[in-house]
């Protein structure tokens, strides 16, 4: 990782200590990334929405590359959306999508202080839950289990079988966990990273200082290294 980091370093500080907070540093995917949003990816920052949907959309962007699954992400809004209002609520907000078209659907979920990730696998018919704090969500896996089967009845007209699907919460032993108040985020963001890959989730606690300068360089050119 240190040639990578090195390169990016001087721009990276410049993107944190230079210019206005309303300077803006990136725009794409119907989004507008200022200063300071990307401060938030500074040690000990909380990531907000704009950061965490940006990364999303490069990770669909990335997906329509030759080679990797064909990958659909909500934003952060719409698992309270859908909590507060059902299936009713959101139906709109994949007007002229098909998400059953895609491999795998990544649902970033905001639970007040706290950021969480939830994977539909269409492939493998799986739902997972990943908390970089270990807790479990099964609920809301069955949440967006109901999302779906209530999808496709309104969108396809195909009855999803419940008993087909796998719902399950990964355990502290599956996944990396974090070490401190502040990295949830950027844990959210990497496991959708490597889950969108079909690669196995390896890192650490320790290279989240890595990842959050690398995700600085990545939003500020719009592509994933």
């Amino acid at each position: 990782l240190n040639p990578l980091f090195q390169a990016m370093e001087s721009e990276v500080s410049a993107a944190f200590r230079s210019g206005e907070p309303e300077d803006i540093l990136s725009r794409a995917f119907k989004l507008t990334v200022t200063r300071e949003d990307i401060c938030t990816l500074q040690p000990l920052g909380w990531l907000n929405d704009r950061i965490m949907n940006f990364y999303m959309g490069l990770l669909v962007e990335r997906s329509k590359k030759e080679g990797y699954p064909a990958v659909y992400a909500f934003n952060t809004f719409f698992y309270a959306k859908l909590i507060s209002t059902s299936h009713k609520g959101v139906k709109k907000w994949t007007k002229g999508v098909d998400i059953f078209e895609h491999d795998i659907i990544l649902v970033p979920i905001h639970l007040r202080t706290h950021w969480t990730l939830l994977v539909v696998d269409l492939r493998e018919k799986t739902i997972k839950y990943f908390d970089s704090l270990g807790q479990k969500g099964d609920h809301i896996c069955k949440t967006i289990l109901k999302y779906l089967e209530e999808e496709s009845r309104e969108r396809r007209n195909i009855e999803l079988t419940a008993s087909e699907w796998t719902l399950h919460s990964m355990g502290t032993q599956e996944i990396p966990q974090q070490n401190n108040g502040n990295d949830c985020g950027v844990f959210v963001c990497k496991f959708a990273d490597f889950i969108s890959r079909d690669k196995p989730i390896i890192f650490t606690p320790e290279h989240m200082p890595y990842f959050r300068r690398k995700m600085v360089w990545e939003i500020i050119h719009q592509q994933l290294l």
